[in-house]
């Protein structure tokens, strides 16, 4: 066995343990996913439905949650209305061309959101220019906002109704967390819906 990639995969799981304990010890965590849960049902609730987003490994985070909320998750129910933005490629790349790649996920939101969904956009780097220029338009359009992203947080001044942040500012180890958070809220999300708590 080779000591060095042995003694380097060692060390990225001890850290990434480490991020992870930090995570589920904290007692904001505990808030943010009651928090994030009760708005999901609350929009789902009134009529209202999950859209979310994200670029590369976060886009892949985008569409887990989504499938998780449309599907199953944990418990045997009615499907509960939630979309990735990152899905259509006709549309991300009819955006892309025509408007730029900020606007890929805006437009969106604009023609499929109403006042009482939930936008959830996933950044790690809390940077990403296409998520915050959704944030806003959603705000404008009457959605509740989400960010998921890193220890960091957001790089611009984007209002949002919560802002959840990874304890870490690695990327890998930041999706770590936001997948470990998409899980609670997903168990969370249906025990409030189906009154199964």
């Amino acid at each position: 066995m080779n000591t060095l990639i042995n003694d380097f995969v060692v060390e990225n799981l001890n850290h990434t343990s480490h991020v992870i304990q930090k995570y589920c010890n904290s007692p904001f965590s505990v808030h943010q996913v009651v928090d994030l849960s009760s708005l999901i049902a609350l929009s789902i609730n009134t009529g209202g439905k999950v859209m979310i987003a994200g670029n590369g490994g976060s886009a892949a985070d985008a569409q887990h949650f989504s499938a998780e909320l449309v599907s199953r998750f944990l418990l045997e129910r009615k499907a509960f209305p939630a979309l990735a933005l990152t899905t259509d490629t006709s549309a991300i790349t009819a955006l892309a061309n025509d408007y730029g790649y900020t606007k890929v996920f805006e437009r969106q939101l604009e023609a499929l959101g109403n006042p009482g969904d939930v936008f959830i956009g996933i950044t790690t780097s809390g940077a990403s220019s296409n998520i915050l220029a959704a944030l806003r338009a959603s705000k404008k359009i009457g959605l509740k906002t989400v960010a998921l992203t890193g220890e960091n947080g957001l790089s611009e001044d984007v209002e949002c109704d919560l802002v959840i942040r990874a304890p870490s500012a690695c990327t890998p180890q930041i999706q770590e967390v936001h997948g470990i958070l998409i899980h609670l809220c997903c168990a969370a999300v249906e025990r409030l819906l189906t009154k199964t708590l």
